[in-house]
């Protein structure tokens, strides 16, 4: 059986997924780091689907989201993920598919029925994720693939009427929960310090993409003040659509001095009435720790999510004790709040979609872009060339 890429696939029940190898690109330049070009590191594979379970779907997948989490696991700068996975790591946190088989055990879905998935591998004991389907979850194989089978847990009814096109709803199975769920941490531990009727209106900031993105237009629909800092005018341009304000992140050099980061506190302090940001959401770390930090209002919450350009961060404990700061970190949604998030699109989530739709074997290419920080917004990749008709007209 050939794919339309030109394999032959090995059975009827066969996929053709990328797989990560980290080992021969290392091998290729040496271990010299300077060297190293995530481009090459996906390849693709030929895979056997697993059977079949009472409570299974078979998902062909339609389309998905590049995430920034397979930006580090190729260069392994937080831990070499495919060398703990045996040397083999499928990738792919978020996508859309069209049920194709279902388990006899399924009730919720329907052959035909078009789903979203959610990331979420194992869970603790109050619903938050100890692993990370396509990433630490043994034997889990992601969705950067033409087939999947999952769970019927693993998947959401995607909403097809929100108003979004195909490519929006691709934008956002990840980057929405995790958005959701930064948002209501970062109002509630800032609730427990300045109930509403002290504080009605919030001064919030955002560092990064897709999730910041997202983050503000939660703001902003409950009525903050909301504020992108960005480097791409185009990212800026789209959230200005909505009401939400922007810096632009290259005035100040990404934060590069001291000089710079005051610079930037001096435009938030004239455009706040010398207040700051209540809420600053930042999805980089790194170099704009430091300006989200000194920005903050009293009382102020700086919350963060995933994998960072710096993993290790330090700050004046005292200056942020007397500040009344508090800094918060997360991971990832409970399976209810992936939910809840997929409630919100269209309604409030509008992402920003890069301007070009990548072909399936244009998926190394995307990753190198998007390593290289040239997309105008979240990069999207189109799987199957023929599409059902349920999603036809949001094409």
């Amino acid at each position: 059986m050939i794919n339309h890429h030109g394999e032959t696939k090995m059975t009827p029940h066969a996929h053709i997924p990328f797989r990560l190898d980290i080992a021969a690109e290392r091998h290729r330049i040496g271990d010299d780091m300077r060297a190293f070009d995530v481009g090459r590191i996906l390849k693709l594979d030929t895979l056997a689907l697993p059977p079949l379970a009472a409570d299974g779907v078979r998902l062909r997948i339609l389309a998905f989201s590049m995430e920034h989490n397979l930006d580090h696991a190729a260069q392994a700068d937080t831990v070499n993920i495919a060398e703990l996975r045996g040397g083999k790591m499928y990738p792919g946190n978020s996508a859309v598919g069209e049920v194709i088989e279902v388990g006899p055990a399924v009730r919720r879905f329907r052959v035909g029925d078009i789903a979203l998935t959610h990331c979420l591998g194992e869970a603790d004991a109050y619903g938050y994720p100890s692993r990370i389907w396509a990433y630490d979850k043994p034997d889990s194989v992601g969705w950067y693939s033409e087939e999947a089978v999952v769970s019927d847990w693993q998947i959401i009814p995607a909403p097809l009427g929100c108003g979004l096109n195909l490519w929006e709803i691709a934008a956002l199975p990840l980057r929405a929960p995790t958005a959701y769920h930064l948002w209501r941490r970062g109002h509630d531990l800032f609730r427990v310090k300045v109930p509403r009727e002290k504080l009605g209106r919030l001064n919030v900031l955002g560092f990064g993409g897709g999730v910041s993105e997202l983050f503000l237009m939660l703001a902003r629909s409950e009525g903050h003040r909301a504020f992108f800092c960005s480097g791409s005018p185009e990212r800026r341009k789209h959230l200005e659509s909505l009401g939400i304000e922007s810096f632009d992140q290259r005035k100040y050099n990404r934060f590069a001095t001291s000089g710079d980061i005051k610079a930037f506190q001096g435009d938030v302090k004239q455009r706040t009435d010398g207040v700051g940001m209540h809420i600053v959401c930042d999805m980089l770390r790194g170099p704009v720790f430091e300006a989200g930090l000194t920005v903050q209002a009293r009382q102020g919450v700086n919350v963060s999510s995933g994998w960072q350009v710096a993993k290790k961060v330090s700050y004046d404990s005292a200056n942020l004790s007397v500040r009344q700061i508090t800094v918060d970190h997360m991971h990832y949604e409970t399976i209810a709040g992936c939910h809840a998030a997929t409630e919100l699109y269209g309604s409030v989530f509008r992402p920003t979609v890069h301007r070009e739709i990548y072909s399936f074997d244009d998926v190394p290419r995307a990753l190198r872009e998007m390593h290289d920080n040239v997309q105008t917004g979240i990069p999207i990749i189109r799987v199957a060339e023929r599409m059902p008709a349920a999603v036809s007209a949001l094409i």
